[in-house]
């Protein structure tokens, strides 16, 4: 893949360690695009779902993927940007349940609950670098990211979580036929900021990235911390 564009500034060998993508929806689907675009190979997709037609508003599913496992169709995406990819992938087409993880792990699933069971389980995992969760709502969305070698930052990500998923479907928009609402724009511009933060995470060796983004994509306004 020629990464010319990036020289200089971010390189795929800066990135020790796998890519785990936990939950391949709006979050995981364009998250693993933009991290395949800037030369990475090395993923692990999971996810239990097939592609419906109302995902391809807000995910990176094309209409000739309705009907397909999300992972399937992903990995088709991801190897057509970059045909390395296809040599290095494992796809998980099914719920994450306790996989060993290592390296670099995004949160990507609708449940808080089960991204905070993921976190908790691994809590003491010393293979993993970094630990990622992106939430969405309609218009506004959060990035949460933590060094996992560095035990106050865990701590600071698992405080985040503490809530449920009925806390957090009573704040989200929906429809009259309780489908979540959720535009693309929206998706997208926490995706970059998760992804860039991952990029200075990366080339600070953990050293310089926010532990926290809240983003409103319709003022704009931004906060990170």
């Amino acid at each position: 893949m020629n990464l010319i564009k990036m020289e200089g500034f971010f390189h795929p060998s800066m990135v020790e360690g796998k890519i785990h993508i936990i939950g391949c929806g709006a979050v995981g689907s364009t998250i693993a695009e933009m991290l395949a675009r800037c030369g990475l190979t090395d993923f692990v997709l999971y996810d239990h779902d097939t592609v419906e037609p109302h995902n391809i508003a807000n995910q990176k599913f094309r209409d000739k993927d309705v009907g397909k496992k999300k992972v399937d169709a992903l990995a088709e995406i991801l190897t057509e940007i970059n045909p390395e990819i296809g040599e290095h992938i494992k796809l998980v087409s099914d719920k994450y349940v306790d996989q060993p993880l290592s390296g670099y792990v995004f949160l990507c699933v609708d449940s808080i609950e089960v991204r905070k069971t993921i976190a908790k389980q691994h809590q003491y995992n010393t293979m993993i670098r970094m630990m990622s969760d992106v939430r969405i709502s309609l218009t506004d969305a959060q990035h949460y990211m933590a060094n996992w070698r560095n035990a106050q930052s865990v701590k600071i990500l698992l405080a985040s979580m503490n809530f449920t998923d009925e806390e957090a479907n009573a704040e989200t928009p929906r429809t009259a036929c309780n489908t979540m609402l959720s535009v693309c724009t929206t998706v997208i511009m926490v995706c970059t900021l998760a992804v860039s933060n991952f990029m200075n995470f990366v080339k600070s060796d953990g050293a310089s990235f926010k532990r926290s983004m809240q983003v409103d994509a319709f003022l704009p306004d931004l906060a990170a911390y």
